[in-house]
């Protein structure tokens, strides 16, 4: 019932969060003309949208959790981690010139589309909170044992680009502080629900091969 229940809140976001990409496309439709930062911009924004819908089918469909962590701060550390980045369109935009705007877009769309692929090899053992449905380790979790993590990472620093200024720069590092938690949270699950995770962390990287 809990599981079930957790499911709606999560609906509506999703369901919220790619209309108001849809909007932001409709919006710049109006105010500007079809060149090639307007490409990449609705490119940047088609690929959220995409990013948005996978993660809400996953979370409709994803099977029960076999593990999850306890008390009250996984849970805040997850939410928080997932949903704080999105105050920062509530900040003035940050004026960029040509390049710096192409350089922000093409980070978003790089990370949405990298979360696309995370997002897909999850399929139903995705989950926002630090539970442990299925150890996954193929597809880019090969390389990382946590690339949705790092394909959301760039498309923030790409958005954060967008709304420079010392307060969501403080944004930015609470949610980087938020993430890391949730990695820790989440290897923890991980680590005592399946004997094998031990063996492919010490082989796998958590988020950059060779360096971290």
């Amino acid at each position: 019932m809990y599981d079930s229940l957790m499911r709606l809140p999560l609906l509506g976001w999703g369901l919220f969060a790619a209309t108001a990409q849809l909007t932001g496309i409709i919006q710049l439709m109006d105010t500007r003309s079809v060149d090639f930062a307007y490409a990449i911009q609705v490119a940047a924004r088609l690929s959220m949208i995409a990013f948005i819908l996978l993660a809400t089918a996953a979370v409709l469909l994803r099977t029960r959790p076999s593990g999850k962590a306890s008390g009250l701060e996984p849970r805040i550390s997850a939410l928080v981690g997932s949903f704080m980045m999105y105050g920062m369109v509530l900040f003035p935009r940050h004026h960029l010139s040509l390049s710096g705007e192409i350089l922000s877009t093409l980070l978003t769309i790089i990370g949405s589309i990298g979360a696309v692929v995370a997002l897909s090899q999850l399929g139903r053992s995705f989950s926002i909170m630090a539970e442990s449905r299925q150890l996954v380790t193929t597809g880019p979790y090969r390389f990382v044992r946590h690339p949705l993590y790092l394909a959301e990472g760039i498309a923030t620093v790409g958005v954060f680009m967008q709304f420079a200024s010392v307060y969501t720069a403080l944004l930015l590092a609470a949610h980087i502080a938020f993430q890391l938690r949730r990695l820790h949270n989440e290897e923890l699950v991980l680590s005592t629900r399946f004997p094998e995770y031990a063996d492919y962390s010490q082989t796998t990287a958590r988020l950059i091969p060779r360096i971290y």
